[in-house]
């Protein structure tokens, strides 16, 4: 868990390499669940489309879904699931029924300055795909691709107005998840600096997952 560009993304698969887990993304399992035409991809697809909050009964049956289809060996690492405590105790439901409970919250902090130069200074090819920051990884030449020349674009997501306001959600809906775990303390509650560099926030990661079988 973590605030929007805390690097939870990133981070995740490098752990899902680390301990052969199977690594679950909210965002990945929604858009292909809606791209497989199912009935509930349908009613995701409709909350996506008109950019509309999915609610949490439908993200818990989504999720659901794809808890039930895993067998990863390592077990599962949840990628931006769950997101409000609703969800988090539909979840816990689900994990008490399966004899399979929750080992543990790794939480990403990161201040929230740090969070807006690294989002809105990305830029990315439209046509190869390379990202760059034009701080900490910038082109050699500004505002052009070194792989191919194409221009760099920024999302439009990606401005300080929408990065600020998806932090303000953040706070109102997930963080409190974080405190629904530290309540209940049947799952180990573990902070990771997320303002390093990020091999140095895998290192940690990492040290914090192995902790859990200890």
């Amino acid at each position: 868990m973590g605030p929007p560009g805390a690097g939870k993304g990133t981070q995740a698969k490098r752990l899902a390499d680390r301990f052969a887990m199977d690594h679950l993304s909210s965002g990945d399992i929604f858009r292909a669940e809606k791209a497989g035409g199912s009935g509930l991809g349908r009613t995701l697809a409709e909350y996506m489309s008109a950019g509309r909050l999915v609610p949490d009964e439908i993200v818990v049956k989504v999720m659901a879904k794809a808890v039930a289809a895993s067998s990863a060996a390592g077990g599962l690492l949840l990628d931006g699931f769950p997101r409000t405590v609703a969800q988090a105790e539909a979840l816990d439901g689900q994990l008490a029924a399966a004899a399979a409970p929750l080992d543990g919250v790794v939480v990403i902090v990161c201040d929230d300055e740090a969070i807006v130069e690294r989002i809105t200074g990305r830029r990315s090819c439209p046509s190869c795909g390379r990202v760059y920051h034009v701080k900490h990884m910038p082109p050699k030449r500004p505002g052009v691709c070194d792989a191919c020349g194409a221009k760099l674009t920024q999302r439009k997501d990606d401005t300080e107005a929408v990065v600020r306001e998806r932090l303000k959600a953040y706070y109102e809906q997930t963080e409190p998840v974080i405190g629904y775990y530290r309540r209940k303390g049947k799952a180990k509650v573990l902070e990771v600096d997320g303002n390093a560099a990020p091999d140095e926030v895998t290192a940690a990661m990492v040290k914090a997952v192995a902790s859990l079988d200890k």
